[in-house]
């Protein structure tokens, strides 16, 4: 596969659609049991409080993965990003009801690079709060 978007049809500024993730408990095991990551924080709300969380919170991994979907849907091919990162600068609490959490991601254009590479900048929001700080991508489009 590769890019469905063209370098040429991007400017610095352009807007990828921003698109929104609910987070449950119920995700957080599925993904415990794909990643291996069993740590009490993401299932055990006692053990989250004792050791000073607010309560169970989601996996920073699956924080970062589920933000880098805007740039994989929008450029139309995984494969496209080239380079991706980010500071992990609040946790995504996670209710025990039936609502979890909801990450609200955007992300734009931020800088055309050499050889049809663009960076994109995202921002990861969950309950008015920026859960991800300098969330970047760098994406090969067509």
């Amino acid at each position: 596969m590769t890019a469905k978007v063209s370098y040429g049809s991007v400017e610095v500024g352009t807007e990828l659609p921003a698109q929104s993730f609910p987070v449950t408990r119920a995700t957080l095991v599925q993904y415990a049991g794909a990643s291996g990551d069993f740590n009490p924080i993401h299932w055990n709300e006692e053990f989250a409080r004792e050791v000073g969380l607010p309560d169970v919170i989601a996996h920073g991994m699956f924080t970062m993965a589920e933000a880098v979907r805007v740039v994989t849907d929008w450029a139309g091919d995984p494969g496209a990003v080239v380079d991706y990162g980010v500071r992990f600068t609040k946790p995504v609490v996670v209710p025990n009801d039936d609502k979890g959490a909801l990450i609200e991601v955007s992300g734009k254009v931020a800088a055309k690079l050499d050889d049809n590479l663009v960076r994109v900048d995202l921002v990861a929001m969950c309950d008015g709060k920026k859960v991800l700080g300098m969330s970047r991508a760098v994406v090969r489009l067509a």
